[in-house]
């Protein structure tokens, strides 16, 4: 402060021709004797005098302090009363905010508020999640500890423990916080204290050799230089905390190295100063500090302070100092401004210039208010808020091993109120040392994070950071660590193998693409050649009798409904088209129905045609073709109604079956009606069991070509495989049942294929003497006889 105001007096641009003064008191950190001051300095003598000043032609400009928010308290309440201006450089309560009670109360110190502020977002940038907590038992710890659980609270950050240090203890209620850390999980431990509270817990932290845990800092004890002695470089090494913004003050060093009691004769202190600093005793003193007594080396008063090294004059971290500085000139500023005044400006409120020599209060209180300057070294703009408050800025500073095992204070960041948003905290994280020269930032976390594809599930009765990782269920995606939900993807898509992204679901239906299709397909081709091959042997063969035999026009017609049957499952082969669905399960159901009641009408005719050679039978005139026709058409007929009354009331249609397998579309066609489909497989079974009914009861009739036996053989081929379909139909899904289907189709296609007609075909190409009338007309002598 005396090297503030003596600058000022020097500069001819700040309050020219006027020359500051200034009276010192000792508060001694007591709210009485700040009370007693704050009342001496009203009156202008050392006996307070209300309402009364004796030094008129010395005005009070303000009054810088106190440094303890307490003491600040009482003298603003005073202060107040009569509207002069208190600045205070280190009285951070948010009390004082309040201007109804403190009207002319301000500081260059942020309040507290802002610290826990700025203490969360560093815990938040760290991912500290699981924070222990140290409060000193005061105003300023407990107000502080106050809105920093509440900020914490926000972040969705937990506190693991809160304990006090009990100033009235010796030992601060150390032992008690011993225990409760060792038993907790937290690594992360704020301490809103003092050094007067952290110095004694720290000698305990030592004794019990607890280490390994992150200290984090209040500006209260973040700079001490109590605590960065070698002693105490085992526990806080690696510490963070927050520190009061240090400025430059150009000149001051050199300030502090002109101290001389040549100087200073009427400073008291100067003396026991020079004889501690350089550890000799003044021959001619009258008084001596104690701890020289005895000391062989005599003052000369040609020592250099210059020369030390030591925290006096060490001005690299100017903090509480810078705070003075600022609140020095803030005030002679506001000086500067009421002088300047012009009775022009204060017309418009009705108001005259005040005289320097003669202001109130509460003109000079009205300029510290508006007052805009910036310092001589630079710096933030200072100006006041409608609390009295400057723009919030601290330093994060990290505690640091030197080579001696002292500790050094490393500025690391810093935290400003006015940045914006994004910038308030800014961490050079690489510049941090931690806890044995440890660069990894350490851990402080109730649970790990659940890493993406999981989600947090609480725990009942534990604190919210202590949760259960539980994976997504199906078809669900988390893409954050620490998710609290999973989402749904959409339904075209479907997680990854980490359930962290949304990728587009897998396709199926039976293309031909796959192997399996196109194996399914050259079979469908190849046997659809061998009924046509049959076909053009049976028309080669036309005139014979084997051909001949029970309506070769219906055997043709057989033929060629077969062969269609094969090609009919080409239909079920590839990407399902609506045309496709449409039109498949009725062609198979009409061709198939074509060929049964081919194979029914052949049966009745073997039946009639022998039961008609008995004498007076009246079944002659039911021999000839004209009757298969009519038994195939009207089997065929049957069955085409059915498929149209399916296609006009409920047709198939394609459509994305996402439920039977997770992750895959299904691209199938919906039959649209199920009893609609089951109606026409059953009318199917329906005509082959009559055929196989008939065929059976017709077996051994004498016939040299008698089809009957092969006939029963073919439908109970027929009816086997299409029982067997049924359970194998409803117990598959996707590709695999449609290509069950084929298969139903190529099998029994097949079996009535070589059941009725490999037969024919062995006579027609290697016993062609088995197939003329003369052999037919012996055989047929040798059954009758």
């Amino acid at each position: 402060m005396i090297f503030a105001v003596e600058e000022i007096n020097r500069n001819p641009f700040l309050l020219p021709n006027v020359t500051l003064g200034f009276q010192i008191y000792d508060s001694c950190r007591m709210r009485q004797r700040s009370l007693e001051g704050t009342l001496w300095m009203l009156a202008g003598k050392k006996h307070p005098a209300p309402n009364f000043r004796c030094q008129q032609n010395l005005p009070l400009v303000g009054i810088i302090g106190d440094a303890g928010s307490s003491s600040s308290i009482v003298m603003a309440r005073v202060l107040g009363l009569y509207r002069y201006p208190q600045i205070s450089y280190v009285s951070s309560s948010p009390l004082l905010t309040d201007r109804n009670q403190f009207p002319s109360f301000f500081r260059t110190i942020p309040n507290d508020n802002f610290q826990s502020h700025g203490l969360t977002q560093l815990l938040v940038h760290f991912g500290w999640t699981w924070v222990g907590l140290l409060i000193e038992d005061n105003d300023y710890g407990q107000q502080g500890a106050n809105v920093l659980k509440q900020e914490l609270a926000n972040t969705g950050a937990c506190i693991a423990f809160s304990e006090n240090i009990i100033l009235s203890r010796a030992d601060r209620n150390a032992l008690h916080i011993i225990r409760v850390i060792k038993n907790s999980t937290a690594n992360a431990i704020v301490i809103f204290s003092s050094d007067a509270g952290v110095t004694p817990l720290m000698d305990e932290m030592m004794k019990h050799n607890v280490t390994g845990k992150v200290w984090i800092a209040s500006e209260g004890w973040s700079t001490s230089t109590v605590l960065s002695v070698e002693k105490y470089s085992q526990v806080l090494t690696g510490a963070i905390g927050f520190a009061t913004y240090s400025g430059e003050i150009p000149g001051f060093e050199e300030h502090l190295n002109s101290v001389h009691p040549s100087r200073s004769t009427d400073d008291m202190f100067v003396m026991k100063f020079w004889e501690e600093a350089f550890g000799c005793k003044w021959v001619n003193a009258e008084e001596s500090t104690g701890l020289w007594k005895n000391s062989s080396t005599v003052c000369t008063g040609n020592e250099k302070l210059d020369k030390l090294h030591i925290d006096y004059n060490d001005v690299t971290n100017l903090r509480g100092q810078y705070n003075t500085y600022t609140a020095v000139y803030a005030t002679a500023w506001a000086l500067h401004d009421l002088n300047a005044c012009s009775n022009w400006e204060h017309s418009l409120l009705n108001e005259m210039c005040a005289d320097i020599l003669k202001f109130k209060p509460w003109q000079i209180l009205h300029y510290i208010k508006n007052v805009h300057f910036k310092n001589k070294g630079g710096g933030p703009e200072v100006s006041f808020n409608q609390f009295g408050e400057v723009p919030a800025q601290y330093d994060i500073i990290n505690f640091q091993q030197n080579a001696d095992g002292t500790l050094r204070h490393v500025r690391v960041g810093r935290y400003d109120s006015s940045a914006t948003e994004g910038q308030t905290l800014i961490i050079n994280t690489s510049a941090i040392l931690w806890a044995s020269r440890a660069t990894q930032i350490p851990s402080s976390v109730c649970t790990k994070s659940c890493s993406p594809g999981f989600r947090k599930a609480v725990i009942e009765g534990e604190p919210l950071c202590c949760f259960l990782c539980v994976q997504c269920p199906l078809g669900e995606i988390s893409n954050q660590t620490d998710s609290a939900d999973c989402l749904k993807c959409p339904w075209d898509r479907w997680p990854n193998a980490q359930q962290d992204l949304c990728i587009p679901k897998s396709t199926e239906y039976l293309s031909y693409q796959d192997t399996l299709a196109v194996i399914l397909a050259v079979i469908c081709i190849l046997c659809s050649l061998i009924p046509s091959a049959m076909l053009c042997l049976f028309v080669h063969n036309r005139n014979t009798p084997i051909v001949k035999a029970n309506n070769r026009s219906l055997s043709f017609l057989l033929l060629l409904s077969l062969s269609l049957c094969f090609l009919c499952s080409l239909a079920f082969i590839g990407f399902p088209t609506p045309e496709k669905c449409l039109l498949r399960q009725v062609a198979f159901g009409i061709i198939f129905a074509l060929c049964v009641s081919c194979i029914l009408a052949k049966t009745i005719m073997v039946v009639i045609a022998f039961n008609a050679t008995k004498p007076n039978s009246n079944l002659r005139k039911w021999v000839g073709p004209q009757l298969s026709y009519v038994v195939t058409i009207c089997g065929t007929l049957i069955q085409i109604f059915i498929c149209v009354s399916w296609l006009s009331l409920s047709p198939p249609f394609s459509q994305n079956n996402i439920l039977t397998h997770p992750g895959t579309i299904i691209i199938e066609c919906n039959e649209g009606s199920p009893i609609a489909f089951w109606i026409m497989l059953g009318y199917l079974g329906f005509l082959a069991t009559v055929s196989f009914i008939v065929a059976f009861l017709a077996r051994k009739l004498p016939d040299s070509f008698n089809e009957a036996k092969f006939i029963t053989f073919s439908m109970l081929a027929f009816l086997s495989v299409w029982l067997s379909f049924i359970p194998a139909y409803l117990s598959t899904k996707g590709k695999y049942m449609v290509a069950m289907e084929i298969f139903a189709i190529l099998s029994s296609s097949s079996a009535l294929v070589f059941c009725i007609f490999s037969p024919k075909c062995y006579i027609i190409l290697l016993r062609p003497e088995m197939n003329t009338r003369e052999y037919l007309m012996g055989r047929e002598k040798g059954q009758s006889n």
